[in-house]
Parts: structure tokens; sequence; C-alpha cells
């Protein structure tokens, strides 16, 4: 296991965007309000009683709530923020390990005589991010990282939960199994199908049934969370294995020119940020789920790692149409996501001879993929010093795929 104790944080920002909003505009503290307009990106708690959540459109928001305020977005001030709160974590601890804008684990093992107890140390983060910082935070406290999570969302909003270890099973036993990380719609609907709804139950579940139900893999894995059989320690600093992003629509039929303009608005943010950090990757993973909640992955490990835009959207373009023409005709799709993994640095590129190889396009080294390579670097260049929309792809810019803010998705995208 992970610690002896229950020595692990997982502190979490309750409803962020929304209570950025309410922390930058008072009159807007216990009202419901939603950041976005044409969609909702997020929503405070005071919307969430009436069923408003992220993801929904606006439309369907103010039916439920027609007493609902709209707000636009202050992205820098939440990304100042969060890094503020980043940084009260890490006054009490080294070993700190963010997870997206708005979470983080803790590993406060080595910080008891300094600072007290892990109960102790979460209420003086709490304390401290409301009085310093102005925002709610919730924190879990267990003896492992799933624990620890699944104890933090039991504390939303703005509470504490403290899982002594001899209290585990008890406290997980009659918990829902969408609480488990990574526990979706469809992995819910499945085991609810078998009379699965509790963590409980999940637990008792004899594993080969579950694998034969899941796979072997998410079967194996989900059946060791719910007896709390978690390994992972807090990892400070650890290096992104994988780079991704998707796109969520109405259903939409995925005609070849409706996939290009997914995959090139997919395929400008994953480009990006792989650059950003001076990587470039050799598989391409595709998903695309289908109507009935139903998802289809394709892969492709190329020769040569790469970052390059446009490529990428080509070779994610290849991969959609295979999904989706293994699913026969008149198939409609809801979401289309692309991923890059197996990374490396890439800090220069190599230049190669041209020598006809099929895969050539695929290739950053040759003469066309450098020119790819050289106008991705003058278009990231330009949008450091004078914004995301200074410049842009035109199959990105005219293609209206991008309805939610880009600078939104920057900051809820986290690398895997």
């Amino acid at each position: 296991m992970s610690n002896a104790g229950a020595n692990i944080l997982h502190a979490d920002l309750d409803a962020f965007y929304a209570s950025v909003e309410q922390l930058l505009d008072p009159s807007l503290r216990g009202r419901p309000i939603a950041v976005g307009g044409g969609v909702v990106l997020a929503a405070s708690y005071e919307a969430r009683v009436f069923g408003v959540h992220g993801g929904m459109s606006g439309y369907q928001a103010r039916k439920l709530c027609p007493s609902l305020l709209f707000v636009a977005g202050h992205f820098s001030e939440y990304q100042r923020l969060a890094d503020r709160v980043i940084d009260v974590l890490v006054d009490f601890t080294p070993a700190v390990e963010r997870i997206s804008i708005d979470e983080a684990f803790c590993d406060v093992s080595g910080a008891a005589r300094l600072f007290g107890s892990p109960a102790a140390i979460a209420a003086s983060i709490r304390s401290r991010v409301r009085t310093e910082i102005g925002l709610p935070i919730s924190v879990g406290i267990a003896r492992t990282k799933h624990l620890a999570k699944i104890a933090s969302q039991v504390a939303k909003p703005d509470g504490l939960v403290l899982v002594e270890p001899e209290y585990e099973t008890e406290f997980l036993a009659p918990l829902p199994v969408g609480l488990i990380w990574g526990v979706g719609p469809v992995t819910r609907g499945r085991l609810a199908d078998e009379g699965i709804r509790t963590i409980g139950e999940l637990a008792e579940a004899d594993p080969s049934a579950l694998q034969r139900l899941l796979g072997h893999a998410v079967g194996s894995k989900l059946g060791a969370l719910a007896n709390n059989v978690d390994q992972r320690r807090v990892e400070s600093g650890r290096r992104a294995k994988s780079v991704g992003a998707q796109s969520a629509f109405g259903r939409c039929a995925p005609d070849p020119q409706f996939i290009m303009q997914v995959v090139s608005h997919l395929a400008d943010r994953v480009g990006g940020r792989l650059r950003a950090k001076h990587l470039a990757g050799r598989t391409i993973t595709v998903r695309v789920r289908c109507t009935g909640l139903r998802s289809v992955t394709r892969s492709i490990t190329l020769a040569a790692p790469l970052s390059a835009t446009r490529t990428l959207a080509e070779v994610a373009a290849d991969l959609v149409a295979s999904a989706v023409g293994s699913n026969g005709p008149r198939i409609e799709v809801t979401l289309i996501g692309i991923a890059v993994s197996q990374l490396v640095n890439e800090r220069a590129l190599q230049l190669e001879l041209s020598l006809g190889a099929h895969d050539e396009r695929s290739r950053p080294g040759t003469s066309a993929g450098s020119g790819r390579w050289s106008v991705d670097h003058s278009v990231d260049a330009v949008r450091r010093r004078f914004g995301r929309d200074a410049v842009g792809y035109a199959s990105v810019v005219f293609s209206g795929a991008g309805r939610v803010p880009d600078e939104f998705r920057a900051l809820a995208e986290h690398d895997d």
C-alpha cells in the first residue's frame, strides 16, 4: 500500500470556475450562475441544485433554472488563483502531484512534526485557501490516492473527510460505483445490469465475472480499487505519458468533411501542448463515441515521433474513418478524442533524406514534414506573443468546431 496510515490528501477546489467568478464579483455570491453562454462551461452549486451542469447547452440550462445568470470567464484569473492554491499546498509538503488545474494529491507523511496530524494539515490548508485566496476547497484524507479522491468527493461542498485505515471497507461499501475514478456512464450501466450499484457490491463481485463483463484490464482494475488496493504513490513533477483532447457534440453523421473539421481542431490543441513541452509522440489513438454510448478506439504507432498539427490531424482522420467504418452505415457519433503517447523529447528536428517511403507524410524530418514543423513553431511564437486568436489554421478557424473557448479547454485539459 502507499502508506501505513492515512497520510495522502486529495485537495479539490469546489465549483472552481464559478467560485472564482463569485469571488471576483461579490454580487454573484449565493446566486445560480454559469460560466459560458451557448454551452455551460461550469455551474455554481446554486445552479447545480436545479440540475445545471458543465457541458449542457445554455438553452437547456435556462429551462431548468430560469433565474440562471451567465457570466464570461476570466481565464487568466483561473490559472493565477489555482497556482496560488498549489503554493499553499507546497508550504506543507514538497510531495504535491497536481492532476488538473483545480485538484492535487499531497503526501504529508513527513510533515507531522512540523504541522501536526494529516487532519490538522488538511484543516490548515482549507483555512488558508479560504482566508488568503477566498475560495472553498474540499479535502479527503486516506491511506491511498484512490480513497483520498473519493473522500474529497464525499466531503463536497467545502468539507473535510478523513478515512482511517480500520474503517475503509465500512466507508466505501455503501457508496455508488460512479465515485470510483474512471467509472463513466457506460461502465456504470453495465454494472447496474448485473445488480452492482455500490462499491461494496463491486468489491464482492467475482473477479473473473468482472473481467468477462468489462474486459481483463478494466475489470481487474475496478475490482482492485473497490477493495482499496492502490499501489500508486504521490509523484511530484511526474512526466506526462500522453497528451490528449476530445470534443463532444450532438448526434452527427460522420462525413469526411465533418471528421476533418473536428480532428483538425483537436490536433491544433494537442499539437500545441506537445510542442510547448518540447515533446513528440509515436502512438496516436482516437476514440469515437457513437449513439448508445458505444465507444470505438483505433491507434497506430509510427516509425518516427511527431508533433505537427496537420500531420496529426491527417493520421487521426484516417483512424476515425476506420473506427466509423467498422460500425456500418447510418452511424451517428457524439464524441471524438485524440491522444498521443510514447512521448520523447523533441527540442530540435533531425532532418532526413526523402526516399519515397509510403509513410513519408508522417515523418517530421522529410522536406514536407520539416516545412510543417517550421509553420507550427511560427504559429506557436505568434500565439505566445499576441494570444491564441492572433493566428490559426484555416481548417480550424472556419470550422466552427471550437464552440468552447480554447482558453477554457487549456485549463480543463491535463496530460496523463
